[in-house]
């Protein structure tokens, strides 16, 4: 690899006519389990922390410590589910297919943990051990299918479709509650049946190991036979983490998205800091991801589109500059304005980061390491996250909600100035 002084961007590849105007069937297909699976799980995210603080009494700084503590407690997965993904000639479904079906089976031991605190913790820990096996191997096969210079347009569809479910998981919480008089199980039970789907449908639907398409205009090369006398060489292994952070691009993409993970409170606070402020009933809590769900759906394909065309660095940043105008609108007097600006200025967030990041930090990693390159990358984002919702949470009991804020919005813009001169600018080949 090496750095070019080009005009073109690090993350805008020369893009050739047609690229980009179909999806392949195989992010359609990921896109469609993510939608499933996200029902089942936004059902539960949902009414987790109203559950948590408002049911069990959970201080902030114990929710925050529990919250960022399961997130950044997959690490270690995330590591293991991307190398197992590279081994052995790609076993992307097999493993992201492990971390589904254990997504879906956590909340069985929700609905078996009643009120114990130990076993929601082990619910918890089950679910968010199986988001972190899936995410690195689903996004590894959404790159693998997609040409790169279309990776911003096939994340942002993949998006699209996972938020439509994100969207849809809190409604349906919200009518099962209402009907069933606020009766947690029934929301548990359902959610494990939609889990269970996803699963179904990521077996019959995704191939077991997508490969990458042909580039749009140019016809595919059929390589020569190999002599039989010649052997043919072992395919390389998949690179290790050292190894692909050698790598000086793809080192400040981790390096970026790290500092800004630490900066990032996490969305369950955003939605207490507005049902505190606008005294919202507890019935009317799950409704308040709709908002940014809805902004994210409508944004996640154009940010991608937009990040393919004009360089996925800027998009990515401007993101967590929403982020930031999120916290600072917050700052002011509650109201009806504010929350929907708040959560307007939180799906923009989710669209122009979520899986741009992710198609900025493709080129840059080989194709037998792509799991285990973008597992690195989601590692360092959600330790670093844990930081941040831990010491939010922190703030938060010994300050009050708002010098805790203000604090928030300082460290984020401090951290937005240093990502815009980490980040890669110039053309990587």
């Amino acid at each position: 690899m090496y750095l070019a002084t080009t005009g073109r961007r690090s993350d805008a590849p020369p893009r050739p006519v047609g690229v980009g105007r179909c999806v392949p069937g195989t992010v359609v297909a990921l896109g469609a389990v993510s939608l499933v699976t996200d029902i089942s799980s936004e059902m539960v995210g949902a009414v987790l922390p109203l559950y948590l603080v408002l049911g069990l009494g959970l201080s902030p700084l114990q929710f925050g410590v529990f919250d960022g503590l399961f997130n950044g407690a997959t690490a270690l997965v995330r590591l293991l589910g991307g190398r197992l993904a590279d081994r052995g000639g790609g076993r992307h479904r097999t493993v992201a297919g492990a971390g589904y079906l254990l997504s879906a089976l956590s909340r069985l031991g929700l609905l078996l943990a009643g009120g114990a605190a130990g076993g929601i913790a082990a619910a918890m820990a089950a679910d968010r051990l199986g988001k972190g096996v899936r995410t690195a191997p689903r996004d590894a096969m959404i790159t693998l299918s997609a040409p790169p210079e279309a990776l911003g347009r096939a994340f942002g569809v993949h998006r699209a479709m996972d938020t439509t479910g994100a969207l849809l998981g809190p409604l349906v919480a919200f009518l099962v509650l209402w009907a069933t008089a606020d009766a947690y199980d029934a929301v548990f039970v359902l959610s494990f049946a939609i889990g269970l789907l996803g699963v179904v449908v990521l077996g019959l639907f995704v191939p077991a190991d997508p490969a990458a398409p042909a580039t749009p205009g140019r016809p595919r090369r059929v390589p020569k036979p190999t002599p039989v006398a010649k052997p043919v060489p072992a395919p390389k292994p998949a690179r290790t983490a050292p190894r692909v952070l050698a790598d000086p691009a793809f080192r400040r993409v981790v390096v970026a998205a790290a500092l800004l993970g630490a900066a990032t409170i996490g969305d369950s606070f955003l939605y207490l800091l507005l049902q505190r402020g606008l005294d919202l009933p507890a019935a009317l809590f799950p409704l308040l991801p709709l908002g940014s769900a809805a902004c994210y759906l409508l944004l996640a394909v154009p940010a991608g589109r937009l990040a393919d065309r004009s360089g996925r660095r800027i998009p990515f940043l401007l993101g967590h500059g929403a982020l930031l105008a999120a916290y600072l609108t917050l700052l002011a007097p509650a109201g009806p304005a504010v929350a929907v600006l708040v959560l307007v200025l939180l799906g923009v967030f989710y669209a122009a980061t979520d899986g741009v990041l992710m198609a900025l930090a493709a080129p840059a990693l080989p194709a037998r390491g792509r799991a285990s390159g973008l597992a690195v990358l989601q590692t360092g984002q959600a330790l670093a996250r844990l930081v941040g919702a831990a010491g939010f949470g922190a703030a938060w009991t010994w300050w009050g909600p708002r010098p805790a804020l203000v604090s928030a919005a300082l460290v984020l813009a401090v951290a937005l100035t240093a990502a815009w001169r980490i980040l890669p600018g110039r053309k990587v080949r």
